[in-house]
């Protein structure tokens, strides 16, 4: 079992570490258990889920089943896109929240209730698509359903991302049953909520510090944030200027890197449906580092929902949490992140 303390599969960050010694773990578990297992095993699995999500609100998994060689070509196309000059990036520019090109300088994350500061916008450009869905209603088809904007400079990239992001949203199925399944209720609890929610995926170019220059004071290249919605799941390049995770006592610590394995964390709205016993917990992607100064990382994030109309309240009586509609909270989060 692989963990934040585990100096073998550190994520390679060297600056601005300040991991405790109370460190959480986050553990690798390998879904093949669960899905060859007897009654026994698939319990032990869930529990150790349960743990994970307890303690750090990540885990990593292997035995997912998602080949190796999807992701490097989607990495592959999304490098000879983001090579383009700046003007013809620009005819697919979207806001945050939007399908296309999310250009340097225009997002600027933050934590829930705190203000993104525009002055230090986040030092890195991202693609960004939607799942191709129809729900058969208009008004939410048309807001969260949109066409994709898939650039005709790099023609492949509709099929390949198309292809990964139903087999993520088939692993987001999975864990949502062992999900349902550590919180004592029926397998598919989770799964009936989602399966008419959008999802987004983000490939996320962060530049070299050669590129973007030396950082701001308090800048990152994500800086601290939540996730909005119910899971994520990362595929991620090792790094200096790579992901931390907040540690309870407020420090931050690395997270750790396995070699085809995806990392998982839970998102603001799973943690209101629990009642906060899963933690949806801040994190950050460094800034390019001084040490590394031609280090380019890409990673791929599926941000996965919950079905817009959800009405989300904790399923734990005595909670502080009102009940949220699932669209309307991630809008609004939406809207907090983008720099005006």
């Amino acid at each position: 079992m692989a963990s934040m303390n585990s100096s073998a599969v550190a994520g390679g960050n060297g600056a601005d570490t300040t991991a405790a010694a109370g460190t959480p773990d986050i553990p690798l578990i390998d879904l093949r258990r669960w899905r060859e297992g007897d009654g026994a095993q698939r319990l032990q699995v869930a529990r150790e889920l349960d743990t994970a999500l307890r303690q750090s609100g990540f885990l990593m998994v292997v035995g997912h089943g998602i080949s190796a060689g999807l992701r490097a070509d989607i990495r592959e196309s999304a490098r000879r896109f983001f090579a383009l000059p700046a003007a013809v990036k620009a005819r697919y520019t979207t806001p945050v929240g939007g399908r296309g090109w999310i250009a340097p300088g225009t997002e600027a994350n933050a934590y829930h209730g705190e203000a993104a500061d525009a002055r230090r916008a986040d030092l890195k450009e991202s693609l960004t698509f939607g799942r191709t869905f129809r729900t058969g209603d208009p008004a939410i088809d048309e807001l969260w359903f949109a066409d994709n904007v898939w650039p005709a400079e790099i023609a492949e990239l509709e099929e390949l991302c198309e292809r990964f992001t139903g087999e993520v949203r088939e692993l987001y199925y999975e864990l949502l049953r062992i999900c349902a399944t550590a919180f004592g209720l029926p397998e598919s609890w989770f799964v009936d909520r989602v399966r008419r929610g959008p999802h987004t995926l983000n490939i996320n170019r962060y530049p070299s510090r050669r590129e973007t220059g030396p950082p701001l004071p308090g800048q990152y290249r994500i800086a601290p944030h939540t996730d909005w919605g119910v899971l994520t799941i990362l595929d991620r390049q090792p790094g200096y200027g790579g992901l931390q995770v907040q540690t309870r006592d407020g420090g931050w610590a690395d997270a750790p890197y396995v070699p085809d394995a995806l990392t998982v964390n839970v998102a603001d709205l799973l943690g209101r449906w629990t009642g906060d016993r899963w933690r949806s917990t801040r994190h950050r992607v460094l800034p390019p580092p001084a040490d590394a100064p031609d280090e380019e990382l890409i990673s791929l994030i599926v941000f996965l929902e919950a079905d817009v109309d959800t009405v989300v309240e904790p399923l734990a009586a005595g909670t502080a949490y009102p009940p949220v509609v699932a669209g309307e909270y991630l809008l609004a989060r939406a809207r907090a992140a983008t720099v005006s």
